[in-house]
This record gives C-alpha cells, sequence and structure tokens, in this order.
C-alpha cells in the first residue's frame, strides 16, 4: 500500500532540521495547521498527513473496525514514520490527536523523541475527582445529535468548538472541514474520540512533552490541561493567551511561538 497516497502525506521546510509530524483533530485536515506551518518551515522539516477517512486520504481504505479506537489512528501515525524513516521526530497533536501521540511513542518509541499536545484531553467525561468537561449523558446527547443530522451537528456545534464569536469566519472555516467529512465516518471517529479513556496512558510518557491550553475552551476547559501537566512528569504547561479549541486558527502566532520555544529547549 502507498502509504503517502492513502494518508495525503506533504513533506516541506528544511531537509537538514529536525522533524515536525503534524497531526489534525476530529472533522479536520492538515490544512487546519496552514498558518503556523509557514513559521514551523523555516526552521524545521514538517509533515503534513491527513488520517485516513480525512481530508485527501484513500477513503476506500478506511475500515469501521480499525478506526473505532484511537490505536487505529495511532497505526496510521507509525505507518507515515515507518514510511518516511523518521527518526525522534516530534509528533504534534491537536485536541484527540494528542493522546493518538501517545499511543504512537508507546508502540514505536524510536520514531518519536517529544510530544506537542495542543489542547488536549485524555477523557472529556467528568468523574470523581477529575473534571473533563462533560457528563455522560452530555455526550451521549452530543453523539445522538451528531448521528440524526450530521450537517445540522455541525453548523451548531462548529462554533462553539472554536469559539471566538467575534470573528464568525472561524466557526464558519470548521463548519466547512466538518461537511467535508463523510458523516458515516464522522460518526464513528466522533464517538472514538468522546467516549476514550486515556488517562492511564498518560502515566507512560517519557519523553519530553508541551502541553498547550487556552484561557477558555468549551471542549477542553483549563482544568484538564492541569491533569495532563500533572500527568506526565516531563511535560511543559504553557496557557496562550486565546480562546476556543483551535488556537492553530484563532491564535496561530502565539501557537507557533510556543512550539518554536519549546522545541528549541530540546537542543
Amino acid at each position: 500500500m502507498d502509504i503517502r497516497s492513502r494518508n495525503n502525506v506533504n513533506v516541506i521546510g528544511r531537509d537538514d532540521a529536525p522533524v515536525l509530524l503534524m497531526a489534525h483533530g476530529f472533522g479536520c485536515d492538515q490544512n487546519m495547521w496552514r498558518l503556523v506551518v509557514p513559521v514551523l518551515a523555516e526552521r524545521y522539516r514538517v509533515v503534513l498527513f491527513d488520517y485516513v477517512g480525512s481530508g485527501g486520504s484513500d477513503l476506500a481504505a478506511w475500515n469501521e473496525e480499525r478506526y473505532s479506537s484511537l490505536q487505529g489512528y495511532a497505526a496510521d501515525v507509525v505507518d507515515v514514520c515507518r514510511e518516511l524513516d523518521l527518526r525522534q521526530a516530534v509528533f504534534v497533536g491537536h485536541s484527540v490527536s494528542a493522546m493518538v501521540g501517545v499511543l504512537a511513542a508507546q508502540a514505536a518509541p524510536e520514531r518519536i523523541g517529544a510530544l506537542v499536545m495542543v489542547t488536549p484531553s485524555p477523557c472529556y467525561i467528568d468523574d470523581e475527582g477529575y473534571r473533563g468537561g462533560f457528563s455522560t449523558e452530555d455526550i451521549e446527547e452530543l453523539l445522538g445529535s451528531l448521528e440524526a443530522n450530521y450537517l445540522g451537528w455541525s453548523s451548531a456545534m462548529a462554533p462553539v468548538i472554536m469559539g471566538n464569536p467575534d470573528r464568525p469566519e472561524l466557526g464558519r472555516e470548521l463548519t466547512n472541514s466538518f461537511c467535508a467529512t463523510d458523516p458515516d465516518i464522522a460518526r464513528v471517529f466522533a464517538r472514538t474520540t468522546f467516549l476514550t479513556d486515556s488517562r492511564e496512558d498518560l502515566k507512560g510518557v517519557s519523553v519530553p512533552t508541551l502541553v498547550l491550553e487556552c484561557e477558555q475552551d468549551a471542549i477542553a476547559p483549563r482544568e484538564v490541561g492541569a491533569y495532563v501537566h500533572k500527568s506526565i512528569p516531563a511535560s511543559r504547561l504553557v496557557t496562550l493567551a486565546a480562546t476556543g479549541h483551535c488556537p492553530q486558527l484563532s491564535a496561530p502566532e502565539a501557537t507557533s511561538q510556543a512550539m518554536v520555544d519549546f522545541l528549541e529547549s530540546l537542543t
């Protein structure tokens, strides 16, 4: 199988520089990184890709069994790493992809040498002593609405996820990204995203890790960022002066600068 075509892999930036492997979140594709990539590509080799079922990936390669768990998405990451022979790459994961990066680093530790988690959440559902931001009923209602009317759900939820109501063009962009995803694939990815509990996986992270959170985020409240940071001893927590769940779009300068500062600290 041609992994580069399957996952719509694109490589830009400096050939002789450390590698950043950029992974998008639910309902998105690699285009979500476009505002931070120019800054990063000046200093690093940037690898962009789409998970199977998203963006410009080969939809024929998608199957529900594989992508009903985060392990399936982690397998995509490892496949891309092996195809490009990446070693000690810095994995940059947005939202659910932050936890995909944790799993990929466990599966192929020689391939991933550091993690950048952009608005991560290991568990979206509240638990005793843990605030994920949603009750079980909230999540079931969210998923039920998505499955009943995906386009309507996208139009209603994307602006909430994006935040920044004074910049409606950002919400429209995320809405369009959601709506470009096949509803059947989105249904599976959504259940995988919102019902997975990856808190135990955080304990196995030993590589340098940057946790990026926003001051206000309806999907991953700041208690989650604090939890992730506390769970990973080798982590740095940075709170961006930004709102919403997608700071790479709403605050690209601050997001890219936080990444660069962290990456420079590794050398």
